[in-house]
């Protein structure tokens, strides 16, 4: 017997409420028809069907059966038809959701490249603060920083963001330059608080290889990532910034690296999209072209701050004109209870 078969005529009968008008659909001979029941049952050892001379009715085995062969066949619809798109040229509506700063000063800059590749793809780019409902909102994919907390949502790495502990030169000129993870007892910081538990976020180094947190002093807390920049390039006190935000200024000298033996961890970037929608080839195709793109990004790849491109990409950061509020990452609704969240994480979900 042909399972797969079976599924899908049981299913039919079902929804027709028939034999006949089942039969008559899938284009079967009833006595085929019938006969693929019984047998169904037969293999299962249950009765899925309770019928009359008038009218047939799910058995209780008969319904939970129903439900998976309606969620499997669904399934096998859906993969098929993802590859059979895949055979013909990309083409449609692409909607993605991505911070602001992301959005102006990495992909539009490079968005011809995209056009050129997939020609006949439609891309909504949309940039702004606020979490997006995907469902509700018909996006098709958004762009986060962070470990992946929604469990409705999968995930695909697609870059890494690097992070520096820094301090303006006129706070290392009051309290000095820190030599060890130690000396921070001495030292006072910009603190970094969640917006969500309005707690501080904790510091964190990678030491030995191993993640180790430090408590800091500090005298204020914003919980906005141009704020927490701003504070420190005021002397503040030190701060843990992505090296994306903080590049400018360090080739600049307003702001200074601090430990540099002894680095924040870094924060993976992904693009994601929901759990119950397959991955389609026009995301695919996207989620390849942004990973690349990222990659290549001197802001994000963690080159030294003298690179030549490095330099010429904050060039053109501020040939653009950087915007005094950096863009929001949508965040994630609660943080691991593994540990707490360090100001780098939490910073990452505000600005890229």
């Amino acid at each position: 017997m042909d399972r797969f078969q079976a599924m899908q005529v049981f299913v039919r009968v079902v929804d027709c409420n028939s034999f006949t008008r089942a039969a008559d659909s899938l284009s079967l001979p009833r006595t085929t028809v019938t006969t693929i029941i019984q047998n169904l049952e037969r293999l299962l050892g249950v009765r899925l069907l309770n019928r009359t001379t008038r009218r047939i009715g799910l058995t209780p085995d008969g319904a939970g059966y129903y439900q998976h062969c309606v969620r499997i066949l669904a399934d096998v619809e859906e993969t098929e038809a993802c590859f059979q798109e895949a055979a013909l040229r990309l083409k449609g509506r692409l909607r993605i959701d991505v911070p602001t700063c992301i959005g102006r000063l990495i992909l539009i800059p490079s968005l011809c490249d995209f056009h050129d590749k997939y020609p006949d793809v439609e891309l909504v780019l949309g940039m702004g603060d606020r979490p997006v409902d995907m469902v509700q909102e018909a996006v098709d994919c958004v762009i986060r920083a962070g470990e992946l907390e929604d469990s409705s949502l999968v995930a695909r790495r697609i870059g890494t963001l690097q992070t520096v502990t820094c301090a303006a030169p006129s706070y290392l000129a009051r309290h000095g330059m820190p030599k060890t993870i130690e000396d921070l007892r001495n030292h006072h910081a910009v603190h970094y608080f969640s917006s969500r538990t309005g707690r501080n976020c904790a510091w964190d180094f990678r030491v030995d290889g191993k993640h180790q947190e430090v408590e800091m002093k500090g005298a204020v807390a914003v919980n906005e990532a141009g704020a927490y920049l701003d504070c420190g390039l005021k002397g503040f006190g030190l701060i843990q910034t992505p090296r994306y935000m903080a590049l400018p200024h360090l080739q600049s000298g307003e702001l200074i690296e601090v430990l540099p033996q002894w680095k924040p961890s870094s924060v993976p970037i992904s693009l994601l999209y929901p759990q119950s929608r397959q991955l389609s080839p026009k995301v695919r195709a996207f989620a390849d072209w942004v990973a690349e793109l990222f990659a290549g990004c001197p802001l994000l790849s963690g080159r030294d701050e003298n690179d030549p491109a490095a330099a010429a990409c904050v060039v053109r950061e501020r040939a653009q004109g950087r915007p005094a509020a950096l863009a929001a990452w949508q965040a994630p609704a609660e943080a691991p209870a593994a540990r707490r969240r360090s100001a780098r994480e939490e910073a990452a979900e505000y600005a890229l």
